[in-house]
């Protein structure tokens, strides 16, 4: 996707002080700012359906959350997809599926993807068309790593649709099919991103604070 096509999330300018919005009261210290209110990001999944299905024919589409993060996304995404509409007018057939990847501990990549599916899992996958739904692209090592490994299994087609990419100086450069928010080079929490498996029932897309990073270490 074209940079002009997202919404750039710029930090002096996506700052919403905690007062402005209702937060669970167990993350007041925790967080420093919202920087994408829960309304904001409903509308732009819902415009991001509208583009992904107009791009597809009638064939039917692997829909794939990547676990964990990716989940609440996913889930908001299809059922907007559900209403949208393909190439030829039509509803587009969709299966659903599930992937799990981790990379992170803490707030640093571990260098080390580990992949939840089965071969067998994966050959069901080929000539099939693939729509890999994930909360953040980071670096982009972990989605590249992820492609390489989908690349030998001979899919019809595979797209990645990501809520989030972070403008930081460690992209590998990768940039995803479809974008909803590009955001500073912070860790960002809520909208069930996590930090360490805490913040994923906080509604907003916040800055996690250093009293949240320090309290929810492991």
């Amino acid at each position: 996707m074209d940079p002009s096509q997202w919404i750039d999330v710029v930090e002096d300018k996506f700052k919403y002080q905690l007062d402005h919005f209702v937060i669970p009261g167990h993350y007041s210290e925790d967080v420093e700012s919202i920087l994408i209110p829960h309304g904001l990001i409903m509308d732009r999944i819902s415009k991001l359906a509208q583009l992904i299905t107009s791009e597809y024919d009638n064939e039917r589409v692997v829909v794939c959350c990547v676990l964990k993060g990716g989940h609440q996304f996913f889930s908001d995404l299809v059922n907007y997809m559900k209403k949208a509409l393909n190439k030829q007018g039509k509803t587009l057939p969709i299966t659903l599926d599930f992937i799990r990847v981790k990379s992170y501990e803490n707030d640093k990549s571990s260098g080390q993807v580990h992949i939840s599916m089965t071969d067998k899992e994966l050959q069901e996958l080929r000539g099939k068309n693939l729509l890999l739904v994930e909360d953040i692209i980071d670096t982009g090592k972990t989605m590249k790593k992820l492609l390489e490994t989908l690349g030998r299994y001979e899919l019809k087609s595979v797209k990645v649709a990501s809520l989030l990419v972070k403008k930081t100086p460690l992209s590998c450069g990768y940039i995803p099919d479809y974008v909803g928010f590009a955001v500073p080079d912070l860790f960002v929490v809520g909208y069930c991103l996590d930090y360490n498996d805490i913040f994923r029932d906080l509604d907003h897309i916040c800055a996690i604070s250093e009293v949240g990073k320090t309290k929810y270490s492991v």
